[in-house]
């Protein structure tokens, strides 16, 4: 027992060498891990989520604002007229005054056609005027021939009447029989000539009513503008043949085509599934990109019916353009208004999600906690929701970056305006 006991004891020199040595291996590591283990173990109180600060979210107010549903659609300016002008008798182009790009006034002398055959009838249709007037003047001659040739007659006889009513023995009844004969014969005649003269009045009417045909026709000799507007082509040159407008669609070329741009339609094809929604002076917004412009319009007039192979139906806005900085085939952008509801409360659309049929806001309360709410969305504008119920008048909504939150965090708020009154 003593010698075994021996071993375990320290000689009285001190450590063996090879435990000093051991033991200095030892010692550093065994250092290392307790650091280790101090280091990676210990509490941190900045790393610690209940000590860390709030997060800052960017949120809105609910505002009372106006509304409205909008439709954009690209549309194209069409001239507000636009004709070609044909010749009303065939002729040779005489003379010719405009050319394309010509602005022209109403009623303005475009160009003059030669056409001899007219002026021949003119001459003809004068002189019937003139024989006409000379057979009224023949036929009054006739008529107060014969009312005279009358009355010698019936006072010839109504003095043989009197004296044969005073004194029957001493005028014959032939004289008497011959009297009365004359006289309603030259009644008679005097009827003939009446009516003989009323027939010389009506031909002067007559001929009168050619002459006045054909100057008419002559007249369109003279092709003149039916309105303001401006030459966007010319068909025919000095001394092409004109055949009449009413011959066949082959034949008959235009003079010019005439464009009325002062005025313009702009028109918007509707889908049809906004066609109930279309009014007479329905609000739009018109944006011309190549002009870097935004003019205000109202709707003109609609087609009141969907076109069975587009299902659009064609709506119109008239939009003035005395500048003629407006081109017929333009393009242009319209924000027509659908419906729009005042003072109604909104959010920014960015402050909503929608999944399906629901829709959730994140709301931070006076604790400045998330509260997540269920919404009922009205109309949906160009850049807000109406809230029909679930948030009240100055709640603040959070918008956009909602990944990270949760309902029941704690956050600071950053107060984001909207750009209008009725929102942003």
């Amino acid at each position: 027992m003593n010698a075994r006991r021996s071993n375990w004891c320290v000689p009285q020199n001190g450590l063996g060498e090879e435990m000093k040595r051991k033991i200095s291996m030892i010692f550093p590591a065994l250092l290392i891990f307790m650091i280790c283990i101090e280091g990676c173990g210990g509490t941190n109180k900045a790393d610690d989520p209940a000590n860390a600060p709030p997060a800052t979210v960017a949120v809105e107010a609910v505002k009372r604002g106006s509304i409205a549903h909008t439709l954009d659609v690209a549309s194209e300016f069409r001239a507000f007229q636009e004709v070609d002008l044909h010749a009303k008798e065939a002729g040779y182009v005489k003379e010719i005054y405009v050319d394309v790009g010509s602005h022209v006034h109403n009623g303005q002398l475009l160009a003059v056609l030669e056409i001899p055959e007219l002026q021949d009838e003119i001459t003809r249709a004068n002189a019937e005027v003139s024989r006409a007037q000379d057979e009224i003047t023949r036929a009054q001659a006739d008529e107060r021939r014969a009312e005279s040739a009358y009355q010698v007659a019936h006072v010839a006889y109504t003095r043989l009447a009197a004296v044969v009513k005073d004194r029957p023995d001493l005028v014959a009844q032939q004289d008497v029989d011959d009297a009365a004969g004359r006289d309603r014969e030259n009644e008679a005649q005097v009827d003939t000539a009446k009516a003989a003269l009323a027939s010389a009045r009506q031909q002067l009417n007559v001929a009168r009513a050619s002459l006045q045909k054909t100057q008419t026709l002559f007249s369109y000799a003279e092709i003149r503008a039916p309105f303001d507007g401006v030459v966007t082509k010319r068909y025919a040159d000095k001394g092409t043949m004109l055949a009449a407008g009413t011959s066949s669609e082959k034949q008959a070329t235009p003079l010019v085509q005439l464009s009325q741009n002062g005025k313009l339609r702009l028109m918007i094809p509707v889908p049809e599934s906004a066609v109930s929604f279309i009014h007479i002076g329905s609000s739009a917004t018109i944006r011309i990109p190549e002009l870097n412009r935004e003019i205000a319009g109202k709707v003109t007039r609609f087609a009141d019916v969907v076109n069975s192979e587009t299902r659009t139906m064609d709506t119109e806005i008239d939009v003035p353009n005395p500048k003629f900085e407006l081109v017929p085939g333009m393009y242009a952008n319209v924000s027509l208004v659908l419906e729009n509801q005042p003072d109604v409360l909104t959010v920014p659309v960015e402050g909503i999600v929608r999944e399906g049929d629901s829709a959730t806001a994140l709301v931070v309360n006076s604790a400045g906690q998330i509260e997540e709410r269920q919404v009922k969305l009205g109309l949906e504008g160009a850049s807000r929701f109406q809230i029909l119920s679930g948030l009240r008048e100055n709640e603040l909504v959070i918008i956009g970056g909602r990944g990270k939150l949760r309902p029941g965090e704690k956050v600071q708020t950053k107060m984001v305006e909207p750009l209008t009154p009725g929102g942003r």
